[in-house]
């Protein structure tokens, strides 16, 4: 059995720590990863992170490598447009989508069938071809638009799984709430991890 590939999309919402930490995850599970990240995260990213991700698809593809060496997965970096991409056509669509973090724009071009970017052609694509579809919207709070948007994603199919971690597991730092919120997507991914101990079983 091959390893699954995911598309792992980064849009210019707040907590792109979510997206590093699942990349590395992902990666951790052998999982072939298809990144694309959008013009505004990498804005953010120099807000948000120590360094700033390259622009360049094959640039920010040796520079998360370099971070998270000797992992069994395999990662590909594409551009916003992209169109030969895998993900772009529903004749290679990706085993799953997921869209982390989701802007409340990408959520809506998303829930209307836009595919203006890669990231939103990607989602359409998981859609059609009923493929895993995963969207982590970090907004607050939410409005009725948005609130309307992820009801429409949910009815088709779509995992809306806003960054709300639980605090059951007694967090000590900002990773352990990160790691929280990963280890559902992991989960939905039906990818394998140790991130935190589960629901009944002792940590």
């Amino acid at each position: 059995m091959s390893a699954p590939r995911v598309f792992l999309g980064v849009t210019g919402a707040s907590g792109l720590v979510y997206a590093e930490r699942l990349l590395e995850c992902m990666l951790a599970a052998g999982a072939r990863v298809d990144l694309c990240v959008s013009k505004a995260a990498h804005q953010v990213a120099a807000l948000e992170m120590d360094t700033p991700w390259p622009a360049r698809p094959e640039e920010l593809r040796r520079f998360f490598l370099e971070r998270l060496p000797g992992l069994p997965g395999a990662l590909t970096a594409y551009g916003r447009e992209d169109w030969l991409a895998p993900a772009a056509s529903g004749s290679n669509p990706p085993d799953a989508v997921v869209i982390c973090p989701c802007t409340t724009g990408s959520l809506a071009a998303i829930a209307q069938g836009l595919g203006d970017s890669l990231i939103e052609r990607a989602a359409d694509v998981a859609l059609k071809e009923k493929r895993t579809l995963i969207l982590v919207p970090r907004e607050a709070p939410f409005s009725a638009i948005h609130l309307e948007h992820m009801l429409g994603l949910a009815r088709l199919g779509a995992v809306i799984l806003p960054p709300n971690p639980g605090f059951y597991h007694r967090p000590q730092s900002i990773h352990d709430l990160v790691d929280f919120v990963v280890a559902r997507i992991m989960d939905h991914l039906k990818l394998p991890h140790q991130l935190m101990a589960r629901w009944g079983e002792k940590a």
